[in-house]
C-alpha cells in the first residue's frame, strides 16, 4: 500500500473520516493510480523442459566437414531416470559405479536422488558452459 492509502487508514483509525469516506477516498485513490503496464509485471520464470548439449568440432581428419552435434533430452526423461535407480539392486549399483569410476566418471548411483537432478537443472538454467578448443565449442544449457 502506498503512503496516501496508509494517511486514509490513519485517519479512520483516529476518527476523522467514517469507513464510509474512507471506502470513497480509497476508491478514488485507485482510479487515480496508473496501473502497471501488461507485461512488465514480473512473472515467474517458466520451469525448463530440455537439456540441450550443443557442439561444433572442426574435421582435423579431412572428411566432409565440420562436425556438429545438437542432442535436445526432455528433463521428464531425466527425472524418471534418477527415479529407477531406486530399483537397481544394490549388486548392479556397484558394478556399474565401478565402471563409471573407471571412465573417469565419479558418481554413486546410490546417492543420486531426484531433488539433486532438480538442484542441478536449477544451476545450468543460468549457466551456459563453453568449451572451447582450437576447433570445437560445446555449450551446455537448459531451455
Amino acid at each position: 500500500m502506498n503512503e496516501q492509502g496508509r494517511q486514509i487508514l490513519e485517519m479512520l483509525a483516529e476518527g476523522k473520516i467514517t469507513a464510509d469516506e474512507a471506502e470513497r477516498l480509497l476508491e478514488a485513490l485507485q482510479r487515480t493510480q496508473p496501473e502497471t503496464p501488461t507485461g512488465t509485471a514480473s512473472r515467474p520464470k517458466a520451469r525448463p523442459k530440455y537439456l540441450r548439449v550443443v557442439m561444433d568440432a572442426e574435421d582435423d581428419t579431412g572428411g566432409d566437414g565440420p562436425t556438429r552435434l545438437n542432442v535436445r533430452v526432455p528433463l521428464q526423461l531425466l527425472r524418471a531416470g534418477v527415479r529407477l535407480t531406486t530399483l537397481i539392486p544394490p549388486v548392479a549399483i556397484t558394478k556399474a559405479n565401478a565402471e563409471l569410476d573407471k571412465a573417469g566418471v565419479p558418481i554413486d548411483l546410490a546417492e543420486l536422488k531426484p531433488q539433486h537432478l532438480d538442484d542441478l537443472i536449477e544451476h545450468l538454467d543460468d549457466l551456459i558452459v563453453d568449451l572451447d578448443d582450437p576447433g570445437s565449442k560445446m555449450r551446455v544449457y537448459c531451455e
